[in-house]
């Protein structure tokens, strides 16, 4: 990144201790996304990242391998540890596998106090399944409305609601379909659209707008992870939704700009671009 490029606002520490976020997602052996990527980015911006792991993935540049849910048992365990421990300040979740994962999932955040970051992650960047077809019916009904936010592509919203959004026209009947499952806030991520790289943020009376420049840079794979985790740690932060998806974007927009090329495919953002 250029020597003018902006500073990344990091979260206050309360004295010596860092703010608390959770992730509940599955692991990117290539490191990309996943649990690294959410955990990498959590660290970037000044917080302690703690995770439950939900999938174990065989996962590099080119696509995914491999994918090895973990039994319900085992991801309930995890999460009681951290929280009834630990405790958390936000949450993010992001891929949930199975009906059964989605379901435990949501009935552990159903009493928590914390905000909530829903990446309901349907497919990779590479195009490969995340998310069981059956699953669908629990993210709806169980899952999303549990979320502060939601955070679909337009991929995702059409598995989801149907609605296929080809302009930005299109993103606030997207918005209006997602926030109908419960969330209080959607984020649709208009980055499959052409020209800059436009979100609309809304919980159905405000609209936020996020706009920022595409670049020609191929190596984006963790974006959505990025920016949920981001979204999440500055909610731990104390920032208000409004504030924490304008920092978010403004981080991952920095990470795509530096992403780089590792192994054959597609590489990752940068999650430390900031840091220097």
């Amino acid at each position: 990144m250029s020597s003018d490029a902006p500073r990344v606002p990091r979260v206050p520490r309360d004295r010596r201790t860092p703010v608390r976020v959770l992730t509940v997602a599955g692991s990117d052996s290539g490191g990309g996304a996943g649990i690294q990527a959410d955990l990498k980015t959590m660290l970037a911006l000044g917080a302690h990242g703690m995770s439950v792991l939900t999938a174990v993935t065989a996962q590099n540049s080119q696509g995914v391998q491999g994918a090895w849910e973990l039994p319900a048992e085992a991801v309930r365990a995890q999460f009681r540890s951290v929280v009834d421990d630990i405790g958390v300040q936000a949450v993010k979740t992001g891929m949930l596998a199975t009906p059964e994962l989605v379901e435990t999932v949501a009935g552990l955040l159903a009493g928590l106090p914390a905000p909530v970051v829903v990446d309901p992650v349907g497919v990779s960047k590479h195009g490969d399944p995340l998310l069981a077809a059956e699953a669908l019916d629990a993210v709806r009904t169980k899952l999303l409305p549990t979320a502060t936010v939601a955070t679909p592509n337009l991929d995702e919203v059409a598995q989801l609601t149907g609605i296929r959004a080809v302009s930005e026209g299109d993103l606030r009947r997207a918005a209006r379909a997602v926030l109908d499952f419960g969330p209080r806030w959607a984020l649709i991520k208009g980055g499959h659209l052409p020209g800059d790289a436009v979100d609309l943020l809304t919980d159905g009376t405000e609209e936020h707008w996020l706009r920022a420049p595409r670049y020609d840079n191929r190596h984006t794979h963790g974006t959505g992870c990025t920016l949920a985790s981001a979204i999440a740690t500055y909610l731990a932060g104390g920032m208000t939704v409004p504030e924490a998806v304008g920092a978010a974007k403004a981080y991952v927009t920095g990470a795509i700009a530096a992403g780089f090329p590792l192994g054959e495919g597609i590489g990752p953002v940068d999650h430390g671009w900031g840091l220097a």
